[in-house]
Parts: C-alpha cells; structure tokens; sequence
C-alpha cells in the first residue's frame, strides 16, 4: 500500500515533469510572452482585465483578479480586473433566464470593450461558457487570452492568444494555470511600474 507521503512525493514528480515540459517548450513560452504584451498594451491604453472559469479555474480567475486589483509583489496603483464567476446574482439571473452557457458571455456583453482583454482559463478548452465567451470577444472586438491544457479543445481556435499547459489531469494543468497567472501579473507590474 502506498504511504501518504509516497502519494505526495509522486504527485510532486509529475508537476514538475509537467512544468519542466512547459519550460523546454519555446514555442508555448512565446504563446505566454504575446499574451503578456496584450495585457500589459491593454493596460497602458487605460483599459481593464476580465477572467473567468470554472471550478477550480473559477477559483483561479478570482485570485488573478485580486493579485491584479490589489498588488503581486510590488507597491503600485491598482489595476482593473474582474473575475467573471463571483458575482452570484448576476450569475444566477443569467443561468435562469438564458441558461448557463451564457454565464460569462452575457456579462462580456455588458462589461467590455474593445480594447479590454478578457483571459479564459479552462483546463479542456471545452467549457460551453468559456466557447460563447471567446465568440462574445471576437464579434465586439475584445483581446483574448485562453490558458487551457491537453490540445487546448475548441477554445484554441476563438482566443487571440493561447498558452496550453502539459498534463492529462486537471490539477497539473492548473498548477501551470497558477504559476502562469502569478507571472503575468509579474510581468504586467514590471512593464508598468518598474520606474515607480
């Protein structure tokens, strides 16, 4: 039977395969280093950040937007940015009266701009919402960002810019999601306000 502490030695082993992959995969750096400069160009022109996901990738977005909204590392101005999932009565307004699918795709209606950049996070590129999302994005205008995992699903076709994260499981994939996360806001403070 295989200890407690075997399970988490092996669960280490294989996010750090994963993220290892990531690391020797230029071509997917590249990938993350455009969609950084959308940000960061998006936030230079005064325009906002607006994140969504689900489950856990709901969880993501939220903390992405707090880290944006209130600092990473460095003290500096808040930054706009709006995490799609938490607002429960609009949440809830919009899956009774058009239905889920529609969740974040009505509130993109409402809320961005062209010049906005709205970032996706789905660990299967799959998501329903996410789909009608990335589509609200390209018919109004918006950038858009999708950090998924696997073959990046439908998803990979509608988003401006797409990093894939290596794995077969949801939470190695979002382990990636996280420390991509942290580091666009890193790179974000860093263009903006590394003169401050």
């Amino acid at each position: 039977m295989t200890s407690h502490g075997d399970r988490l030695k092996s669960a280490l082993t294989a996010s750090i395969e994963a993220k290892k992959s990531l690391l020797a995969d230029e071509s997917r750096i590249a990938a993350f280093d455009k969609a950084a400069e959308a940000v960061v160009a998006a936030y230079k022109q005064g325009n906002r950040l607006y994140i969504a996901g689900n489950g856990g990738s709901a969880a993501d977005a939220q903390h992405l937007a707090a880290e944006f909204v209130c600092r990473l590392s460095a003290d500096r101005p808040a930054l706009p940015a709006e995490a799609l999932s938490t607002d429960t009565s609009t949440l809830t307004a919009i899956g009774n009266d058009y239905g889920f699918d529609q969740i974040f795709s009505r509130q993109i209606e409402a809320k961005a701009k062209p010049g906005d950049v709205f970032l996706a996070i789905s660990t299967s590129g799959n998501s329903p919402n996410i789909l009608l999302a990335l589509k609200k994005c390209r018919e109004k205008g918006i950038g858009s960002i999708l950090f998924t995992g696997r073959n990046g699903g439908a998803a990979k076709g509608l988003a401006d810019h797409c990093v894939i994260a290596y794995g077969d499981s949801s939470n190695i994939i979002q382990e990636q999601h996280i420390v991509m996360a942290h580091t666009l806001c890193s790179c974000v403070e860093d263009a903006l306000f590394r003169d401050a």
